[in-house]
């Protein structure tokens, strides 16, 4: 123990004195606040209402007139490194996250593993007092952990959190996420039929968990991340708030870029003078196709009225999950908390563009490599946001909500990387609906919480020396002027070979766009932005400023070396060979069994889809052992959703395996009657023949019962995943969206017989077939 116990021990009981000092639970200091951190995903400073954008943010709104909004706070461009910044207040690099879960690889700045150097901040304040919960998105567990049968270390319960409820990967269906409470998975609550909606879930669990410590314990404070799913992909809103903003887009991304800059500088958000940059700034050597954003005048009137309408679905999407936190805001005040609660609501990157030029009612077809289908989106623009699509908004909607700035998420200008920050503490901040100019980044969250609960970071926990914090506590800010100092002084930047350096109101930046293969950083091109007088990086004044720029690249080389950025990645894993050949080389892998073989039993916890067979771009067998009575009905296998994957059903007497490729219609069926009551196999075995015009394989499907070929058909297979994150692998069932329109809207479980076991046979694949690992690096961006 760490006290000495003071009491006295007899031999009787009656005759001793207790002393219950050493086991009492460390406690809070006295007037210590409740932190609560809103963090959303993808959206850029010019979205939202409190900064001058067209998404009305009622409960945003209500707390930037009672406290700060934030002109110039930073992330790191990307949604797993900002988070690892949150979670310990060391630069991305330093925490091992340099990169997204699915990017990383086996040097320092990139493993994804936080080294026990980087304590988090929900451990010390758990240590000191708190209670600690932790709702919504996670995306810091290294992808292989994602399963059930995962490694727990960095689950966030083991990194400090009493409670969690949320999802583990980048993004999720909204009416069908994959959901976690605490250390395991769990099916939703309820279906969309029914109003669910995976927001309102999460505020439902956080008012569940505040409620729980109200009762139990009310004096004691709390930490709660609240991070919803909003607004990263898929955009998913009740349709009540899609309509509200019918029309609001229809004059274009170009159009709306010039009227919310001129709203920005009303509102004292951005300078006078402020200029916009272009909307395709990139030179021509450096742009990603896949990043250009297509001008509005030379738009179709169909295409206007569709891209209009992936603006409106991401806009409903947003106010709605804010009125979800307007929940969370209601019960504090209501419980007296509001005031001594410290409200830090915010963005971890800009903008997304990784929807493409055009746009997508289903995303996967990025990430697969696969085309979009002009008419069929122009067929569901009306179902955009519903279960039915699984969309994302196209560029340039990314660059004008990220206005006045180049570029958007991934990017290090200031597109990427500068975001909304409002922060609320009545009882702790005197001024109210003011603006605060002061520099700051992700880093400095978790030095001001520190600072403002009274608790220290240790140089030493548990028995492992501590990295120094590369934070600076911004409660300096919090009654200083608008304009006054920013005590920050220098932040690095470094995403995909994309590099840039802060320092004093000068900013350097790499023409090197992320992901291009360029290598050759040695040559590198660099801009120099005076931020202090050209907010928005327009003016390159590297010509006028030589000594400076140069001050910057050593600054910057300094602080990659201090901080284990190192090496610099751009590989471009997709069209270049060699790239992705080394990168496939460097990540982590999950052994495939000599036998090429996974067995998988019914009961078993959904698999998710990286820990899973790779059925992608290979040929494979999947045979399954049964019993069967008059009686049998059900999924025997599922894999994926509505918007691609694999199932086989027994349903009105047919057996049937349906290939789902990307939500394409028709869906790819082979079926044969049941057999008679028994115990049987039944097999699906695809042979890869060759290939289609976007990589995807293509060859015979055939359904086997026993030891006869029942039925036969030529297929093509998908080359990416089937989903980013989760729709994992289920066996006896089929969790959350169903994959074939036979079944849906049900989990379909299998009665009327047993699943022994199914196996899945990829052996003659398993090791040298380069496509099926370039399925799994198209997806890292």
């Amino acid at each position: 123990m760490s006290k000495e116990f003071n009491g006295r021990i007899a031999l009787d009981v009656r005759d001793s004195v207790a002393d219950w000092s050493p086991y009492e639970r460390p406690k809070a200091r006295e007037g210590a606040p409740n932190v609560l951190i809103v963090l959303y995903d993808d959206t850029g400073m010019a979205a939202w209402s409190p900064y001058g954008g067209r998404i009305n943010m009622p409960t945003m709104d209500r707390l930037a007139a009672n406290g700060l909004t934030y002109t110039q706070w930073h992330t790191t461009a990307l949604c797993s490194p900002t988070r690892s910044c949150f979670l310990t207040g060391r630069n991305h690099h330093k925490n091992g996250i340099g990169v997204i879960m699915e990017g990383t690889n086996g040097f320092p700045g990139l493993s994804g593993r936080i080294p026990e150097e980087c304590a988090p901040i929900s451990h010390l304040l758990q240590d000191n007092g708190y209670s600690t919960f932790w709702v919504g998105k996670d995306h810091d567990v290294p992808e292989e952990d994602v399963a059930g049968g995962g490694a727990r270390r960095q689950w966030p319960v083991q990194q400090g959190f009493d409670r969690f409820y949320g999802f583990l990967g980048g993004e999720t269906n909204q009416w069908y996420p994959d959901l976690v409470e605490d250390n395991k998975f769990i099916d939703q609550p309820s279906k969309p039929e029914d109003g669910y909606h995976l927001s309102k879930d999460l505020a439902d669990q956080a008012l569940r968990m505040l409620r729980d410590q109200h009762a139990s314990n009310p004096s004691k404070p709390w930490y709660l991340w609240f991070c919803p799913g909003a607004n990263h992909a898929p955009h998913h809103a009740p349709q009540e708030y899609i309509d509200k903003y019918k029309g609001v887009f229809d004059d274009g991304y170009e159009a709306y870029r010039e009227w919310v800059l001129a709203r920005m500088i009303e509102k004292g958000i951005m300078p006078e003078g402020t200029q916009l940059t272009p909307i395709n700034p990139m030179p021509e050597d450096q742009a990603n196709p896949a990043d250009w954003v297509r001008p509005w005048d030379e738009l179709s009137d169909d295409e206007k009225k569709l891209f209009a309408r992936f603006a409106e679905v991401y806009a409903g999407f947003s106010e709605y999950t804010d009125a979800q936190v307007g929940r969370i805001v209601d019960y504090l005040e209501e419980t007296g908390q509001l005031d001594n609660t410290i409200i830090f609501y915010c963005a971890d990157n800009g903008a997304s563009g990784e929807g493409s030029p055009n746009g997508s009612v289903n995303e996967g077809k990025i990430f697969g490599g696969y085309p979009d289908d002009e008419q069929e989106n122009l067929r569901m623009v009306d179902k955009l946001g519903s279960p039915d699509t699984y969309n994302h908004y196209p560029t340039g909607w990314a660059a004008a909500f990220s206005t006045p700035y180049r570029m958007f998420k991934r990017y290090v200008y200031q597109g990427g990387v500068c975001d909304p920050m409002v922060i609320h503490w009545p009882a702790g901040i005197s001024a109210k609906g003011e603006i605060r100019n002061q520099y700051h980044h992700s880093t400095d969250v978790v030095a001001t919480i520190l600072d403002v609960c009274g608790v220290s970071m240790p140089e030493e926990y548990n028995g492992v020396a501590q990295r120094p914090l590369d934070g600076v506590s911004m409660r300096y800010s919090f009654d200083a002027s608008a304009d006054g100092a920013s005590e920050k002084h220098t932040q690095y930047y470094e995403m995909f070979g994309n590099r840039g350096i802060w320092h004093d109101g000068w900013k350097a930046v790499t023409e090197h766009g992320p992901v291009s293969g360029k290598g050759d950083f040695e040559n590198d091109v660099w801009q120099l932005f005076h931020t202090d007088v050209d907010r928005s990086e327009a003016h390159d004044v590297a010509a006028e400023h030589p000594e400076k720029l140069e001050e910057l690249k050593r600054l910057w080389m300094a602080e990659a070396q201090r901080n284990l950025v190192l090496p610099l990645n751009d590989l471009q894993v997709i069209g270049n060979p060699k790239d992705f050949e080394t990168f496939i080389n460097m990540e982590f892998h999950v052994p495939v069994p000599p036998s090429g073989q996974y067995t998988y039993y019914p009961g078993t916890t959904e698999v998710p889809e990286r820990s899973a067979a790779n059925v992608h771009g290979v040929s494979y067998k999947v045979l399954a052992e049964v019993d069967t009575t008059a009686d049998t009905e059900g999924v025997i296998f599922a894999h994926g959703s509505r918007f691609g994957g694999h199932a086989m059903f027994v349903k009105d007497g047919q057996l049937t395996y349906a290939y789902n490729f990307l939500g394409i219609p028709p869906e790819a069926d082979v079926s044969a009657p049941l057999p008679t009551p028994g115990k049987h196999i039944f097999g699906v075995e695809f042979t890869k023949t060759g290939t289609g015009q976007y990589r995807e394989a293509t060859g015979p499907l055939k359904l086997y019962i026993d030891d006869e070929l029942v039925a036969q058909q030529d297929i093509r297979t998908v080359l990416g995943h089937f989903s980013l994150c989760g729709e994992g692998l289920c066996i006896g069932y089929d969790s959350g969206d169903a994959v074939s329109k036979q079944y849906q809207g049900s989990r379909f479980d299998y009665t009327g017989g047993r699943i022994k076991k199914v196996v899945f046979d990829i052996a003659d694949d398993a090791y040298v077939d380069l496509e099926a690992h370039l399925a799994a690096a198209m997806a890292r961006d």
